[in-house]
């Protein structure tokens, strides 16, 4: 589905990813790790055409460097950014109507579907986006962005700031996700949840990837953790 190779991106004259390359392929999740500034977020901001890049970024065969980001979106890409990018004004349903894509052709995910994953919403649907707390907008965010029925989700910390019961959710939407064939990148600084759903883990540092393997390969490396995870 989603190849990469020799990946560069820049923030002005700032080199910030170094030949960056990795593959997603259909139904799998994939952990991206590693400590801020690492450039895990650069990575989904090039993907997404968010940000200056050079390299191949190939999705379903057709090379997107360089597209724009509503371009991506309509292929098939969604991007949940770490700053809850909701409207504020907007009543919940309307969030999520602005989701859908209305192309015409049916989605796997409805509005049922989104209440149903999270019933906080449904109790909500009717409030302006803009009140609801840090929780109740990340999983508006993650759920607006399901309604455009992606086949790649690209999710950058959707646990931050969220209580404990609240990041066990977030784990079970997003096996509901693999569950129905939709494929994730995973944005975590939260190793447990990360490693539990994950079909293979990255670790990035200095804009490059440092490891990759299963999670399993990941927990018995404990040189790559020391070096590039743990505080």
């Amino acid at each position: 589905m989603l190849a990469i190779d020799r990946l560069h991106a820049y923030y002005g004259k700032s080199h910030v990813l170094h030949g960056v390359a990795l593959r997603i392929g259909p139904g799998e999740i994939v952990a991206l790790l590693g400590r801020n500034g690492s450039g895990r977020s650069t990575t989904a901001k090039a993907i997404m055409g968010l940000v200056r890049c050079e390299g191949d970024i190939v999705w379903n065969g057709r090379r997107i460097t360089g597209r724009k980001a509503y371009e991506i979106a309509h292929l098939g890409i969604g991007y949940v950014p770490e700053n809850r990018d909701i409207f504020p004004t907007l009543t919940v349903h309307q969030n999520l109507m602005l989701g859908q894509k209305g192309n015409g052709r049916g989605s796997r995910w409805s509005f049922d579907d989104m209440y149903a994953m999270f019933p906080r919403l449904k109790e909500r649907q009717h409030t302006a986006a803009g009140v609801l707390s840090g929780g109740e907008q990340q999983m508006l965010t993650l759920c607006r962005t399901l309604m455009g029925d992606p086949e790649l989700v690209i999710i950058d910390e959707p646990t931050e700031g969220l209580a404990p019961r609240l990041v066990e959710q977030v784990g079970g939407y997003l096996q509901a996700l693999k569950a129905r064939g939709v494929s994730v990148l995973l944005i975590e600084q939260k190793l447990t949840i990360a490693m539990s759903i994950s079909d293979r883990a990255l670790v990035m540092g200095h804009g490059r990837i440092v490891f990759q393997g299963t999670p399993a390969a990941l927990r018995a490396d404990g040189d790559v953790r020391r070096e590039w995870l743990e505080v």
